[in-house]
């Protein structure tokens, strides 16, 4: 099993190669301990190190060689508030960032909204990045929900753990590009609550099977 900081650089920078960040844009953080990991301010993927990674406390003291990513106030807030949380990603994928420009919610399309939490992706107003008020703002969005979008900025993903939230990421900048596809040929028709209901049910046990 790899070392929590191995992860963590390994989940940054296959965000990278998978196209849901790009240079500095991004970031990502893990709890660890009373605290959590998170990437540092303004170097890229490619070139971060394990020693580059920051550690934090909920108080907000750091201890690494370099500042940690400027969005460390949402990352604290949704980890000290969400304990079912272990890791968080926010990216500036295309779809989802796109769709936050316009600020727009990602309503019922698809029964696959179901596994960001609910029967929608929601939008957080805008906020100037780096501050508390935008910190504030995603945890409203996020509130019974796995992610969120931030208006005209980019996508909160959550998870269990870091292979959890990137796997949310990669779902929910899936649904946005199918979203935004569909609003090009006149918009979808969507499900009924009743309908999204049973999928939110269905996806309790999603990913678990035991033997009848």
């Amino acid at each position: 099993m790899k070392p929590l900081r191995e992860k963590l650089l390994h989940i940054t920078r296959k965000l990278t190669e998978t196209g849901l960040n790009r240079g500095t844009a991004g970031n990502v953080s893990v709890r660890d301990g009373n605290g959590f990991l998170i990437t540092p301010s303004g170097i890229a993927a490619d070139f971060m190190t394990l020693r580059d990674l920051v550690w934090m406390d909920f108080d907000g003291r750091v201890e690494g060689e370099h500042a940690p990513s400027s969005e460390w106030r949402f990352h604290r807030d949704i980890l000290h508030t969400r304990p079912e949380v272990g890791a968080v990603i926010h990216t500036h994928a295309m779809f989802a960032t796109t769709l936050a420009c316009l600020r727009r919610d990602i309503p019922p399309f698809h029964y696959m909204i179901a596994l960001a939490g609910g029967d929608s992706i929601r939008c957080a107003p805008y906020a100037l990045f780096g501050t508390q008020e935008l910190s504030d703002a995603a945890l409203v969005a996020l509130q019974d929900r796995k992610a969120c979008l931030l208006a005209n900025h980019g996508m909160i993903a959550l998870g269990r753990e870091l292979g959890h939230a990137l796997a949310v990421a990669v779902e929910v900048e899936t649904l946005c590009e199918q979203y935004w596809r569909t609003l090009q040929v006149g918009g979808p028709e969507l499900l009924t609550e009743q309908e999204m209901a049973e999928a939110i049910a269905q996806f309790k046990g999603y990913g678990s099977w035991k033997k009848q």
